[in-house]
């Protein structure tokens, strides 16, 4: 599908650059920012120690020697979205640095109010969630180099070592594979609105081959991250303190809240692509599924989740395939479906064996790390062995879900 000269992108329903989505990253950061300005050294020295203060239990005690910094001074989107992700990552490491038997319940005020601030600028919980640990957090090697993992770095680190690299890049390339299907979704509601079927089956032809590419480096997985250090080592720094066992009570933000906050850990539910998709296509979940992906909405950057609700408000395209009666319109319509539920599929093949099938290795005491993984942190984690670092529980909401993708097919 042609992007066309430029000219007719203000008279689309949805422009993208209304919505902070980039015609060439999709909903990554574009070129994020890898250094804050100067009197957030402390800030940066301590993320980029991240791995070793961790394993050596030392974290804590550096984060309370670090000064009482405003978040006033952080000028425009690239340095909030750096703040947030550096905040982020060293809150995880605080709250989680001594396994799940050791949480604490209060995060310290040169913490706390600091990372609150830079939140609420950016409408982003505080808690680490996929808009920091994936879309603001890579940077290329060479800057004129391609956009593939051997050139490929994240930012701020985690215990883990090339597994969490891998983890985090291979995630940002199922981004990344996602873009021509996210700018598929204005020219196909353009489309609807001009009554041009022939744009409109192009546009569904492009996200086909998205979702397609999608699925195809998700494959990547299995080459990049080992499913034992997955487990032991980097799942639970994704985990929340909501709806987890380990910490029931949630965390206080001291100098914000004298009552302990809840919120969910990082989950792909707060990828924006598959909402965006879902919206499009008219895909209904379960009044259980959709609870928890609305809420899921909750992580995402602003701008991002008022374009899937901008889409939702959109002429539907389910109805319009329905009403023209075109049997290309329909089987280009039931591709897309067949293969998001397919994607589905797939992710429930990664989960189970990232999660299920190494949790019960974990406890029959065979999963060995690969070489040069970094050292395991503690025990194993127990307390979401059978749910999401989201909090759903993790293979009914999965299969829930890619169920309800493939019932949205229109059928002959």
């Amino acid at each position: 599908m042609e992007d066309g000269d430029g000219t007719e992108e203000p008279s689309l329903p949805l422009a993208l650059s209304r919505f902070q989505v980039s015609e060439e990253f999709g909903f990554l950061l574009p070129d994020p920012l890898t250094e804050l300005p100067a009197p957030y050294g402390p800030w940066m020295k301590l993320a980029h120690e991240l791995p070793q203060l961790i394993e050596s239990h030392r974290l804590r005690s550096r984060v309370h020697q670090i000064p009482q910094l405003s978040a006033r001074h952080l000028r425009g989107r690239e340095e909030l979205h750096l703040a947030h992700l550096v905040l982020s990552f060293i809150t995880m490491g605080y709250v989680w640095q001594e396994g799940e038997e050791g949480t604490v319940q209060v995060l310290p005020r040169n913490l706390a109010v600091p990372y609150w601030e830079v939140s609420k600028a950016l409408g982003l919980p505080p808690i680490l969630s996929h808009a920091d640990f994936v879309l603001a957090n890579w940077r290329r090697k060479d800057p004129n180099g391609p956009l593939e993992i051997e050139n490929l770095d994240t930012i701020i680190t985690l215990p883990g070592g090339e597994s969490v690299r891998g983890f985090i890049l291979v995630t940002l390339l199922v981004e990344k594979a996602a873009v021509p299907g996210i700018k598929a979704i204005v020219w196909a509601l353009h489309a609807i609105l001009q009554q041009d079927e022939e744009t409109l089956h192009r546009a569904l032809e492009e996200l086909a081959g998205a979702i397609e590419a999608m699925t195809k480096v998700l494959k990547k997985m299995h080459d990049y991250v080992d499913p034992a250090v997955f487990y032991a080592v980097i799942r639970i720094f994704l985990s929340g303190w909501k709806d987890n066992p380990a910490m029931p009570e949630g965390l206080i933000y001291e100098g914000v809240s004298e009552e302990p906050l809840a919120y969910s850990g990082g989950s792909a539910a707060q990828s924006t692509v598959l909402h965006a998709f879902d919206e499009l296509l008219g895909i209904r979940h379960s009044e259980d599924s959709t609870a928890f992906l609305h809420r899921m909405r909750d992580y995402m950057p602003r701008p991002h989740r008022a374009f899937v609700e901008e889409i939702g408000r959109a002429p539907s395209l389910k109805q319009h395939v329905l009403s023209s009666r075109d049997e290309r319109l329909r089987a280009a319509f039931n591709r897309c479906v067949s293969l998001l539920a397919d994607l589905r599929s797939y992710h429930i093949t990664i989960v189970t064996k990232y999660i299920s099938v190494a949790a019960a290795k974990a406890k029959a005491g065979q999963a060995e790390p690969s070489t040069g993984a970094g050292p395991a942190v503690g025990k194993p984690p127990v307390a979401l062995e059978a749910k999401g670092t989201g909090g759903s529980h993790i293979f009914t909401f999965l299969k829930s879900i890619r169920d309800t993708t493939r019932e949205g097919m229109i059928s002959a």
